[in-house]
């Protein structure tokens, strides 16, 4: 089974934030994620969900400045007190939107502190934010980025994220396998996704090594859909990529009706 959500985060940039939603439902979507969109966004991106009909499949904690190349705060013990501030908001948010999980970034290296500090204090928040989703009934991911782009990021190959985890170890705590960055660091995808898919609590997609849509670089993405419909993952595939042209140009590997559920022959990959 393959389900595919859009990221209005990173793709549709061809119009404003706001107008994202009314256009991914034109394109035929049934579903998105996106970053965390800034707390004057938060009520209307709720008004847009209802209006379009569109499922969230996924949306980012605050993660700080991601412009300024934050990646999450939770290893920052002086930022202790405003990530705890911080969650319960995006908890009820996406409650509001009927989101299921969230994603949570963990945050890069500071230079005068331990990295196993570091470590225990991400151990403590995520089992906090764990708790409090729980509570919410709703679930928790974290991921692993590449280092090419990503300098300083304390969690860059699965092994490690998954020990984390497992350090943590709460039922409601998965990990956000995100194909694009696993390659660059490591490969192995299919192996991977056949190894550890009952820890993987959703999936994103794009290919290496220019971060562009299935089909333009390096990752026989026909190889890798196939492997996945034959394992048991029920969540959505999340789009998170840079498209080679426009966004729309990009979405033509897949069908026009991108709501329902699809096979590999739905979808037009070499």
């Amino acid at each position: 089974m393959l389900r595919f959500d859009l990221n209005i985060s990173i793709l549709l940039k061809e119009v404003e934030f706001l107008e994202r939603f009314e256009l991914a439902a034109r394109l035929g979507f049934g579903a998105v994620e996106f970053w965390w969109p800034g707390d004057e966004y938060l009520a209307i991106s709720a008004q847009k969900v209802k209006q379009t009909g569109l499922r969230v499949a996924l949306i980012n904690f605050d993660a700080g400045n991601m412009a300024a190349g934050e990646r999450g705060l939770l290893n920052d013990a002086s930022r202790r007190a405003w990530l705890r501030e911080r969650v319960p908001l995006a908890l009820e948010f996406a409650r509001q939107i009927g989101c299921p999980q969230l994603n949570a970034l963990v945050g890069k290296a500071l230079p005068d502190v331990s990295r196993e500090a570091q470590l225990d204090e991400i151990r403590a928040n995520l089992a906090w934010i764990a708790d409090a989703a729980a509570t919410a009934g709703l679930n928790v991911v974290v991921e692993s980025l590449n280092s090419f782009e990503n300098t300083r990021y304390l969690l860059t190959n699965t092994a490690e994220t998954l020990q984390l985890l497992a350090d943590v170890n709460r039922p409601n705590l998965k990990y956000q396998y995100d194909i694009y960055h696993m390659q660059r660091m490591e490969g192995n995808i299919i192996a991977t996704l056949r190894q550890h898919i009952g820890q993987i609590g959703h999936i994103q997609v794009a290919d290496s090594p220019d971060r562009h849509e299935p089909g333009t670089g390096e990752l026989h993405y026909a190889h890798i859909f196939a492997a996945l419909e034959e394992l048991p993952y029920q969540g959505y595939i999340g789009l998170e990529y840079n498209p080679s042209g426009t966004s729309e140009a990009s979405f033509s590997w897949l069908p026009a009706d991108r709501t329902a559920t699809l096979t590999t022959r739905d979808l037009h990959l070499l």
